[in-house]
Formats: structure tokens, sequence, C-alpha cells
């Protein structure tokens, strides 16, 4: 029985020659292992990070070359002959790919024969000879949401099942897998195993079949992969990347499902792991036994593609009906979610079946920021501090514990910035989440520095309460920036998505730092999680304010509660139309003031609009993500 290893690391973006080094370290861990490891599966473009974008130009190399430099770091290792699947930005033949490159490694022990030309459906264990054996470039490319590959890869043209002597092999990079014909092409083949590097960033939150709360997209990916091993009666080695890469966080959560359909291999979210496991290719049988709908298919299959891709439009032969198109609703049913409210709408998170599509598993949440504030923090932007800007209000003070526990207490900066009219509760409230904490903490009388500008521009200091608050807002953010420079740690964020959304805050100003945890999360979702990690209950009960006018609150110059905000928004960024949105409860004029708001801030979350001129306009044509 061929033992396997997954491998769930954390790259270092951009640096192939790093995260060689990382690979040649797991290399070094497995060589220690007894018995040994026969193959051992990395995740997709572990050589490089996944969001490159531009820069795949700059990190692509040829599969030769990983080759050459994955032996170099085996021999360092001293690890035994072995098999390797590493996911990669390939160049071939003058384009660029997305691929994985599976290759034996190490010198074939005499007497031991090469499985190389081995009949379909052998597993024999001797050595391979060293090379490479299969080079699979990704064929369905994600070109939607935050997924771009189509711009800087192209796509590759074929599946193949090929031998290694681990048994026969199939390669489906991330998006392949979730296209059953795929899955089909290479069991049909007679792949044995079925590897599935991804590079999936986690999304919404979910539920398995167990109850164990994971991300929502996490839970898809399992029901997919244990489709196709039930289907199919194959392995299926499933490896995702570990971290995050501009917010997008890859969870991990690398899974072996057996033919039957059951996972027996997880690993942890947002950790670094290598699982190993003894694959028995006897299962294999039993399951297709069981389940024979391979062997259905085998003998169906020339029947049912005979005709494949033909219409009988000749004479005598019935012509096939065309699609009937109405273009006032645009090919859409009038039965969809957005045109009916009473059709039922996709929501996710812990509540959902009472209703509230805006609750989340505070747990789960807890730890997907503190992984985010982790990477973000300190492995891409090597900070080992970070400082927040402690207002007294829920936001901040949420922040502030989850970057005690990312970065520890030791780690963590709390300036207070209060100007002469603002409330002494802030002070107090502050000073409660600095001592709960026990972090270090500044305050910075912020009066003089804005008085002193005012006094320059209108007489007696004179300006109108709007844009007193926004000097000051601003004069908060020089505040934080310096003290960042001073300290070396870097600043982070505390805006929700509610404010983001309407709008709600000064431009270059408090959506400035450089990473916000909370930046996706309504406010409602906030105070559940402040609630879960142990923030005050007297600054998770007052009424949210920005505290730059005496009195002001938020919900005030809203004109409506965060619970009926939260939703609103909810349903407005999800496509619904403002009639169905009332028809959910609200007021025509609450929908309208909302949406309002949202469709007048959008130049509020975006940067400075600069006129193209060249084919390398930076943001338009010369592409690098902020981390790399």
């Amino acid at each position: 029985m061929p033992r396997l290893a997954i491998a769930q690391i954390r790259p270092s973006k951009g640096e192939y020659a790093a995260n060689l080094q990382k690979i040649g370290g797991v290399l070094a861990q497995i060589a220690k292992l007894d018995p040994p490891v026969d193959l051992v599966i990395f995740p997709e473009t572990v050589t490089s990070g996944y969001f490159v974008e531009g820069g795949v130009r700059d990190v692509a190399v040829t599969a030769g070359t990983l080759f050459r430099d994955l032996t170099v770091e085996h021999e360092a290792a001293a690890a035994p002959p072995i098999d390797v699947a590493v996911g990669f930005y390939e160049v071939f033949q003058n384009h660029f790919y997305n691929s994985c490159l599976y290759a034996s490694l190490g010198n074939a022990s005499p007497g031991n024969a090469s499985s190389d030309n081995a009949s379909p459906g052998s597993a024999s264990l001797g050595h391979a000879s060293p090379g490479i054996k299969h080079v699979h470039r990704k064929v369905f490319l994600p070109t939607y949401g935050v997924f771009d590959e189509e711009r800087f890869v192209e796509r590759g043209r074929d599946i193949q099942a090929f031998d290694t002597r681990c048994g026969r092999v199939a390669i489906l990079i991330c998006e392949d897998a979730w296209h059953s014909i795929s899955a089909t092409i290479a069991a049909l083949q007679g792949a044995q195993l079925v590897i599935v590097p991804s590079a999936s960033p986690a999304r919404g939150t979910g539920m398995d079949e167990e109850g164990t709360r994971l991300p929502t997209s996490v839970v898809r990916w399992e029901r997919i992969l244990k489709g196709i091993a039930d289907e199919h009666g194959v392995w299926v080695a499933f490896a995702s990347l570990v971290g995050f890469e501009g917010g997008k966080g890859f969870p991990g959560g690398s899974v072996l499902v057996s033919p039957g359909g059951e996972i027996v291999l997880r690993g942890p979210l947002f950790e670094e792991a290598v699982l190993t496991y003894d694959v028995d290719f006897d299962e294999m049988t039993r399951a297709r036994a069981e389940s024979p709908l391979l062997a259905d298919l085998e003998v169906n299959l020339p029947h049912l593609v005979k005709n494949l891709g033909k219409r009988e439009t000749g004479k005598g032969k019935r012509k096939a009906r065309a699609a009937e198109f109405d273009p006032a609703t645009n090919g859409a049913s009038l039965k969809s979610a957005i045109r009916n409210p009473q059709s039922p709408i996709h929501v996710v998170g812990k509540g959902v079946e009472e209703g509230d599509p805006l609750s989340i598993d505070p747990d789960l949440a807890r730890r997907w920021l503190v992984s985010f504030l982790k990477d973000e923090v300190v492995r891409r932007r090597g900070f080992t501090k970070g400082i927040v800007g402690l207002s007294g209000g829920v936001d901040s003070s949420l922040t502030a514990f989850l970057a005690v526990e990312a970065l520890g207490k030791e780690n963590v900066i709390a300036v207070r910035m209060p100007y002469k009219t603002s409330s002494p509760e802030s002070l107090e409230h502050a000073q409660l989440v600095i001592d709960r904490l026990g972090i270090e903490a500044l305050t910075i009388d912020i009066s003089a520095a804005v008085d002193g500008y005012l006094s320059q521009v209108e007489t007696n200091g004179a300006a109108d309460p709007t844009r007193r608050g926004n000097v000051m807002a601003r004069e908060r953010m020089i505040v934080l920036f310096d003290l960042s420079a001073k300290y070396k740690a870097l600043p982070v964020g505390t805006s929700n998505k509610s404010e983001r959304l309407l709008g709600y805050f000064t431009w270059h100003a408090d959506d400035t730092p450089p990473v916000n945890p909370l930046g996706d999360l309504f406010k409602t979702q906030v105070r559940a999680l402040a609630r879960h990690v142990g923030v005050p209950d007297l600054i998770l009960r007052k009424p949210p304010t920005p505290d730059l006018v005496p009195g002001q609150t938020t919900e005030g110059d809203y004109g409506i509660s965060y619970d009926k905000v939260d939703r609103i928004l909810y349903y407005l960024i999800r496509g619904m139309r403002s009639d169905d949105i009332v028809a959910r409860g609200f007021t025509r004029e609450e929908v309208d003031k909302v949406e309002r708001r949202l469709e007048s801030t959008h130049w509020k979350r975006r940067l400075p609009t600069v006129a193209v001129m060249s084919q390398t306009a930076i943001g338009e044509f010369y592409l690098r993500p902020v981390d790399y």
C-alpha cells in the first residue's frame, strides 16, 4: 500500500526560492518517518502563492527548472526516493499556465523496477527512475468574483491519467474538479488516485453533515470531493493552501477521501500541517462492486456520445425547437428569487433556520480573523506589533481583542485620541478595554492640532461641524501613522462593513489603515463577535457614535437602526430589487434611504481616479497585489 502525505502549507507570496526551501523542509520532515512516504502532494501554486496577478511572469518557471530545484532540495533533505505533486505557475512554449508537476525524486534503488511503464491499474512500490512523469495544466480557469485567472494564464487542453509507482494517477487543479466531466474522464482513463491541488479562498459560514461549523466553501468542497470518490470508486486527495493573500484566506482543511466517499483524513483549518495515510487500492474493488456506476458508464458511454453535438435538422427529422426568449426579462425566469419575493433566498450562517441571514458562527469568525491578522501583519508585512485607535466603541474594542489574540498583548498599542468636545465616556470605555487586555496605551489630545489648522483657514476657527469632524478624523490618522513609524507597529483598521457600504467614514481617514479585520462584517455581526470574545457589556449596550459632534449617534445620522440597515444592505448587495425588499417587512422610505447612500458613495471605496494614458497604467495594466 502506498503511503501518501498531504502538505497544506503557507507560501511566501512571490518568493519562489523561499517556497522551494519550505518544500525542502517538508521533505526533510517526511524523511524521518518510518515506514517512508511514497508520494507527497502540495497545493496549487505553492511555489509562489496564488493571487500574484501580473506577477505571474516573474514567478513562472519551466517544469524542468522546477524539477531541477526540487531535486536540489530533496538531496539537501537527505530524503529517500519519493514522488511529489507540486502546484506552480509554469512557462511552457512561450505561454503561462497554472500547472501541477508530478515527478519522482531520488535515485532508483538497484533491483527495483521502475513503474513508469506499468500497466493501467498497477500499484508497484518499486522506486521509479527520477524524472518528470506528468504536467497537468489547469483546464477550467475561474474568472469571476475574486478570481481573474484567464487574464494572466492560458487554459490547459486535456486531462490524462498516467502511471506511477504509486498506481495510476490523474490531476485536477481546483476548479477542474468542480466540473463533473473532469473526474469522469480521469476515471475512464483508469485513474486510481485523483489529486486535487487547490488555492480556493474560504467564504461564508456553513455546517457539514456531522454538524461541524466550517467555511461554506469548505463544506461545498468536501461534498464535491466525496461525490467524485463515491461515483467513480477512486481515492481523492485534496491539498489546500493555508494563509491570507490580500485579505483572502486559504483555509487548509485538506482531505483524503476513500473510494466509498468517506473522508478518512482531514487537515486543520487555517494552520499548516503534513498529513499521512496508507492508501489501500483494494478498497476500490469493494466500492465498485457495491456501486458499479463506472462500469455502467463504460458500457453505455459509446451510445451516449455518438450523437453528442449533433442536431437532427435534416429532411424528415424533427427540428430542435429554439428556446423562447422574452427581451423584457432578458431571458430571466419570472420565478427567480430576485423577481419573486416569496421565493427562498440562499443565506448562510448559524440561525438561518430562524430566518436571520446575518447570523455568524462567532468562534469560527474569531479563528478566521485572528489567522488573518497573524498572516497580514506578521508574515506578509514583517511587523511584530499592531497599533489600534481605540475610541471606546464596539468596533475598535473588538479589533483590540482580536489583535491581542493574534499578536500577543505585549505587541498591541492602543491609542486614545480625544478632541476637547469628545465624550468623557469614550476615554473611560477605552480604558476598560486597556485594563481588560493589559495592553500598552497612549493618549494623544488632538485639540491643539485641529484648532491650530482651523485657525489658519477660518476666523476664530469657526468651521462648520462636518468640516471640523473630517479634520478630526484625518488628524487621528496622522497620529496613528506617525506613531506607527515611531513604534514600528502596523495600523489596524476598525471600520465595519455597514459603515463602508454607506460611506459613513471620512475619506482617507477611518478606512485608511492597511489591514482591517472587520471590513467584511456588518455592524450587527461585529456586536455578536464582540460579545463572544468578551468585550465589556457596557460598550456593547451603548449607542454607536463617531464622537465627532457632541450628542451625535450613528443611528441618529442614518435615521434607521442598524438591525434594519444591515438587512437592507444584505439584500441590496445581492442584487435584490427594492420592491422585493419592501415586501420583506421594510418601509419604502427605509429602503430608499439605504439604497441612496449605498449608490452615492462608491467613490469612497475606490482609489483616486487616474487618467489612463498608457498601456502600463497602475491598477489597470500594471497589476501587482498589495502584498507582493
